[in-house]
């Protein structure tokens, strides 16, 4: 396709080109006309001063007059009388005059002209009779003049006027070409920015500064491009956000249309349904998503086209998660269904949290109930008479007293996990003499393992300092050695050690007890969690000693490690570190 300022230019060209060959036809017309007109006008003053100067020239001098004013004018010259009889002739074999001569009958007292052939010469002539008088006779001078000489000058005007017109044409070309390629430059600037806009480049600006009709529209197309811009830019900026707020929320969604097909899905569907469901996109739900609960509830709502509400169990490689499924239909123009969205949110922990708290209701009053009957079912016994009998009295008050202080010890763990398990607990902070204090801790708990006859090892190095809570960090080897004394059985080993290692203090407390499956390793930290409960439970353990130590070891911002074996003892390994970090 012709570009715009090809078809101007040829436009212009063609116009151009068309009035100058027109004007040029006219101007050599015109000229020619003006040429023809002033050479008859020589030709007849010549003719009217020959015919003047021939009046004082006898008759017989006629013929050197003649062949004179041939020479002097370079024309042709008849000198002939009112009959038509020439007297003098210029031109060799001249013939005799017809009867009826143009420029003689045409004459009058200015003259007459004629261009006519002759045949004396053969050739067209510009003939001029010009009458005069002379001894009272009347007569005629007739000058002659090749009508060629015209065509010649005619030639030399046409020539004339094609150089001129040929250059004036080149000049107009020229200045067209400037003037159109002015005008139209804005336009294909103008055009090149549409074309820029059109492909979604919306940074494109055309620079053409003009008060004219193209600077408005200049103007009009670089705002257009500008706002362009800056919705492009706004909605861009709103899709990322849109986009990394439906990727990183802490939420699965999904969006299937009304065909089926998946559209959108976000990227926590990967950790939901633990595959690629990049791939998912433009597939029918019901062939990627194998869960049974989960197809049900979408074809209900499809159904329905009413909101959903459930809680679904997805099974993934290594552990069972629930979530709960909200699902609403998504209604256009006229109550038309264009698809559903589901938002699938992970409430597994708050399942597991559920289940903590029904095990730890189910455990305090399972660990309440065998003290309470116990004291109910002795004192009972005392009331119906077992206390006359002096030897079973003291042996029920006995049992008795140690259900009390197992109750006591129970209560008191209670409470003091609680308490610690607040958000405004705190340590008492200083520094800490942790070699001081597993020496105390050791001296305290010797008789009880004497009393089991277990042989304890300890290794401690001197002046070790750290950033603490004194009591806490003796509660803390104090429940971790009570944990030991009470899994391990008699004539057993233990072993306890504190030393610093980098940055931290390490404590270490082995046994050589009933150990610890790998399987119950992350539950030995929870409340009532006993590995075998006839032993803690008859060795006088509440089950929450290992929770109040997780509990302030993380306190003092440090970590417990457990390494055992089933029947092969048990070493846990408790890191702080020496100075406290942040406030």
């Amino acid at each position: 396709m012709m570009k715009f300022r090809t078809r101007l230019m040829f436009g212009l060209l063609v116009v151009i080109l068309f009035v100058l060959a027109a004007l040029g036809v006219l101007v050599g017309q015109l000229l020619k006309g003006f040429y023809v007109d002033q050479l008859e006008e020589r030709l007849g003053k010549e003719a009217s001063l020959a015919a003047l100067a021939i009046e004082d020239v006898e008759e017989g001098q006629w013929q050197e007059f003649a062949e004179s004013i041939e020479e002097r004018l370079d024309v042709r010259v008849t000198i002939m009388n009112s009959d038509g009889e020439v007297r003098a002739e210029t031109a060799e074999d001249a013939e005799e005059m017809p009867d009826n001569i143009p420029e003689i009958q045409e004459a009058d007292e200015t003259g007459g002209t004629n261009i006519r052939y002759s045949s004396v010469t053969e050739d067209e002539l510009l003939f001029y009779a010009y009458p005069f008088e002379q001894a009272g006779e009347e007569g005629y001078l007739r000058l002659a003049m090749p009508v060629e000489r015209m065509g010649a000058v005619n030639q030399q005007i046409w020539v004339f006027i094609a150089i001129s017109f040929t250059l004036a044409f080149i000049i107009i070309m020229t200045l067209s070409y400037r003037i159109a390629n002015q005008l139209t430059r804005p336009i294909g600037q103008v055009t090149n920015v549409a074309n820029e806009l059109a492909k979604g480049n919306f940074k494109a600006r055309t620079y053409v500064e003009s008060r004219d009709e193209v600077g408005q529209l200049t103007r009009s197309i670089n705002i257009l491009a500008y706002n362009l811009d800056q919705i492009t830019s706004r909605y861009q900026t709103q899709q990322e956000r849109l986009e990394a707020l439906i990727d990183n929320m802490g939420s699965g969604l999904i969006f299937i249309n009304d065909r089926g097909d998946i559209t959108l899905i976000n990227q926590y569907c990967k950790d939901i349904f633990d595959t690629d469901t990049d791939q998912w996109l433009h597939l029918i739900y019901h062939e990627v998503i194998q869960d049974s609960d989960l197809i049900k509830l979408i074809q209900q709502i499809f159904l329905t086209e009413s909101k959903i509400r459930k809680q679904v169990q997805l099974n993934s490689r290594l552990e069972v998660h629930h979530y709960d499924v909200y699902g609403a239909p998504i209604v256009g123009e006229k109550e038309r269904l264009r698809g559903i969205v589901l938002v699938l949110h992970d409430i597994t922990e708050l399942k597991k949290l559920e289940q903590v708290r029904k095990d730890f209701v189910a455990n305090v009053s399972h660990e309440l109930k065998t003290p309470v009957t116990s004291l109910k079912g002795f004192t009972e016994t005392l009331l119906d008479g077992a206390m006359e009998d002096e030897k079973a009295r003291k042996q029920f008050l006995d049992i008795i007293w140690k259900e009390g202080d197992r109750l006591q010890d129970l209560i008191t763990d209670l409470l003091e996990l609680s308490r610690i398990e607040q958000e405004f607990f705190q340590l008492n902070w200083q520094t800490v003499d942790v070699t001081r204090a597993f020496h105390e801790v050791l001296e305290l708990l010797t008789p009880s393992m004497e009393e089991k006859e277990l042989t304890l090892t300890s290794r401690q190095e001197e002046n070790i300092y750290m950033d603490g809570d004194t009591a806490r960090v003796k509660q803390i080897m104090i429940n971790l050695m009570n944990n030991a004394i009470a899994y391990t059985p008699e004539n057993g080993s233990i072993h306890a050690e504190v030393k610093k290692q980098g940055h931290y203090v390490v404590l270490i407390v082995a046994d050589s007890g009933i150990g610890i499956s790998k399987e119950e390793w992350p539950r030995i930290f929870e409340r009532f969690y006993r590995v075998d409960k006839d032993r803690s439970r008859n060795s006088g353990g509440t089950g929450l000693g290992l929770a109040i130590v997780k509990h302030l070891v993380e306190a003092h911002q440090g970590s417990i490690d457990v390494e055992s074996e089933k029947n092969a003892g048990t070493t846990f390994t408790v890191y702080f570190p020496l100075e406290r970090q942040g406030e």
